[in-house]
């Protein structure tokens, strides 16, 4: 089966044979793509949605992966008993996000793709002891997504890196860059001022 780009882009990050566990799972396209590409066969999909679990279920058996991935019904890991390798938490808000970590046991990796507030994300992951190893802008059908990969190792995140993050996309930048310029001449608002700023700043260093 064939992923979009952004979800091609998650699935690379998991590693042979790790225990993952895809938190949110919706139509399950990225178990389906690791079961298949035999990168691990040892995959639960959850959802708190029962509709979104039937889609699940509909697409493990088109491909006749219905006894071979775990479905869950599940708000985040609050049901889940087992540990994983690998938490996937992609296509949700920074709250949801972050409101699904809070949990006392996380796996030692995770993968997270936010709608938004990537600033939150980045700062509550730094408080937890997570590290923020790499860090990826895809472009995908006309929309910038922020991709994530943390491993739980302790790490101080500058201001800027919180606000910016670790990639060095200049591409995204520089959307950033106007996008901003035009909402300031509309709003005149500082904070946004105060963002452009820093956007310009870090861009002419790249």
């Amino acid at each position: 089966m064939k992923l979009t780009k952004r979800m091609q882009t998650i699935a690379n990050l998991v590693n042979k044979n790790e225990k993952v566990i895809d938190i949110g799972t919706d139509h399950a396209y990225v178990p389906i793509y690791l079961y298949l590409n035999n990168i691990t066969h040892d995959i639960t999909a959850t959802d708190i949605s029962k509709k979104a679990l039937e889609n699940a279920y509909n697409s493990l058996k088109k491909y006749n992966l219905e006894n071979n991935i775990k479905l869950i019904l599940s708000d985040g890991f609050k049901d889940i008993k087992e540990n994983y390798d690998v938490a996937i938490i992609s296509g949700m808000g920074a709250h949801t996000i972050i409101n699904i970590l809070n949990n006392q046991i996380l796996p030692k990796k995770i993968i997270i793709e936010s709608n938004n507030d990537h600033y939150l994300v980045r700062k509550y992951l730094n408080k937890i002891n997570y590290k923020l190893e790499k860090e990826y802008v895809i472009l995908d059908n006309k929309k910038y997504y922020i991709i994530m990969y943390y491993i739980n190792y302790n790490e101080e995140l500058t201001e800027e890196e919180l606000i910016l993050g670790k990639h060095n996309n200049k591409e995204y930048f520089d959307y950033l860059i106007e996008k901003y310029s035009i909402l300031i001449e509309k709003t005149q608002n500082k904070e946004y001022l105060k963002y452009l700023k820093l956007l310009k700043k870090y861009r002419s260093r790249l």
